[in-house]
């Protein structure tokens, strides 16, 4: 039984400190996404040591020592994207619909063909703005019957599993579809006008994942993000960046886009809101994202009923209320991260200046 602990014990240790290392091959890099999973074996194991092992003895005065550490550890990344911790961006109490966004992601799962029910949550819901994942050809001709009630688009039909499409019942202008970082790896940037006329740039990302099946390092990914986060960060516009970004809400990379972006997580003090994957209810984590800017402020966030896809839909409510800026507050940067943000675009030879600005040359 104490080979067992230990081993256990050594293992717990390695996929909770392996991910500080700054290295992208995907093994690592996945040590990110199950942080619940792994803090609830730390608790299992810390249960074990008390049961089988004498206490009075050094070895497991260690390992009970190691195993707490753990789980605190994991913990401290966890807890943010809990009802224990304050709330990251304010509730809206701006009731005027003029003012408000709400966006439905949902990577459609290209092999899906349950098209029916991602336009009945469409209808359900009506959202201003549809994102969609994974689209090809044959989902683009399904949302079709979207057009009269969505009569602005962005189309960007792929086979390869990173088709993309934009569906909205605002103007859509200044449209670009953009290859970032990788051939066959599209993005989508506009900018939406609200009912009050207030212009919002936005960034639609799915950025391909570190996988043996796909990228074996995250390079890419982080690489994509980084150069969009620096982007929005020289802007004083209202923004959004939504999409599959390939990525948990707690991950260094993701935790370094909020800081160099100084975007906001709506979901930070309100809950995971795991979006994949619908058919592990004990494997999921949160891959699907909105992050905003200061000048929104949150009226509704949830997860919508599978569409027959791997991921559920994400719909996210938002009221621009500019006024609640000062109330709101980012993570903040620190010099590391901006040279480690340096160092990941340059590795790709990608910069900020490759990211489309839309809106930004009409408000000077």
């Amino acid at each position: 039984m104490l080979s067992v602990l230990l081993i256990s014990t050594v293992f717990i240790f390695l996929v909770t400190f392996l991910p500080l290392l700054k290295i992208s091959h995907w093994l690592i890099r996945a040590m990110d996404f199950p942080r619940l999973q792994f803090a609830t074996l730390a608790i299992i194991l810390l249960a074990a040591h008390f049961l089988f092992l004498d206490s009075q003895l050094l070895i497991t005065q260690c390992l009970i020592s190691i195993t707490l550490i753990c789980l605190i550890w994991q913990l401290c990344w966890i807890l943010p994207y809990t009802l224990f911790w304050p709330k990251e961006v304010l509730t809206s109490t701006d009731d005027s619909p003029d003012n408000q966004l709400s966006v439905l992601t949902s990577n459609v799962l290209k092999s899906n063909h349950n098209a029916d029910a991602l336009i009945a949550l469409v209808n359900k819901h009506q959202p201003d703005v549809l994102v969609t994942l994974e689209s090809d050809q044959w989902w683009e001709e399904k949302l079709q019957v979207l057009a009269t009630q969505m009569p602005y688009s962005v189309k960007c039909p792929l086979d390869n599993l990173y088709g993309m499409h934009v569906f909205s019942r605002l103007a859509l202008a200044e449209t670009e579809i953009c290859y970032l970082v990788e051939e066959g790896i599209p993005s989508i940037h506009a900018t939406l006008e609200l009912r009050t006329g207030d212009k919002i740039r936005a960034h639609f990302l799915h950025p391909a994942p570190p996988s043996p099946t796909e990228n074996p390092e995250s390079s890419e990914r982080d690489a994509e993000l980084v150069i969009v986060a620096r982007s929005v960060a020289e802007s004083d516009q209202p923004v959004i960046v939504a999409g599959d970004l390939n990525d948990v809400a707690w991950s260094a990379t993701t935790r370094l886009f909020r800081k160099i972006s100084g975007l906001l997580d709506p979901r930070v003090g309100r809950g995971v809101l795991n979006t994949f994957h619908v058919d592990y209810p004990f494997m999921r984590w949160p891959l699907d994202h909105l992050f905003h800017s200061k000048h929104f402020t949150l009226r509704a966030i949830q997860c919508l009923p599978s569409i027959g896809s791997d991921h559920f839909p994400l719909l996210t409510r938002l009221s621009l209320t500019p006024l609640e800026n000062n109330k709101q507050s980012s993570i903040d940067s620190r010099a590391a991260d901006h040279q480690w943000a340096s160092e990941i675009s340059a590795e790709q030879h990608v910069n900020k200046g490759d990211v489309p600005k839309p809106g930004e040359v009409s408000r000077e």
